[in-house]
């Protein structure tokens, strides 16, 4: 279908404060936690500070070569991401890094276990844990 977008299950508009949500997530709790969180995370990402997301930016760049994603949103980013992209810091390198994060955030803080989108290996999701630890506080991470 040319000349459509990306199917989604929510949006986030940060200048209006607002998050819209699929009304099927209404007939699956665990589904609408995990999103709910993602895009209430969006909110997070831009109120994080440059320091921190730069941080975040730099365990992202040497994440780049693993395999996997903790969300289709960032997975499907990652893939369409070059060397270039990274090196340059462009906005599709900076749009995955968001959404890596907030990926990230809701497979941590949604309290889901397992999810068929969690395909990041146990070694870099740890990393990712632990850079949420030291960013945002131990007493928010439950595993």
């Amino acid at each position: 279908m040319s000349g459509y977008g990306t199917p989604v299950h929510a949006a986030t508009f940060i200048r209006k404060r607002k998050v819209v949500l699929d009304a099927e997530l209404l007939t699956d709790d665990r589904e609408l936690k995990r999103i709910l969180i993602h895009e209430l995370f969006h909110f997070a990402w831009v109120r994080l500070g440059n320091a921190d997301r730069l941080s975040f930016e730099r365990l992202m760049r040497d994440q780049f070569p693993a395999r996997g994603e903790l969300g289709w949103s960032s997975e499907y980013r990652k893939r369409e991401l070059t060397p270039g992209n990274v090196q340059r810091r462009d906005r599709k390198w900076r749009e995955y890094c968001c959404e890596a994060f907030c990926d990230t955030a809701a497979a941590i803080y949604g309290d889901v276990g397992r999810h068929s989108e969690f395909t990041l290996g146990k070694d870099t999701r740890r990393k990712r844990i632990e850079w949420f630890g030291d960013h945002l506080g131990s007493g928010w991470i439950r595993i």
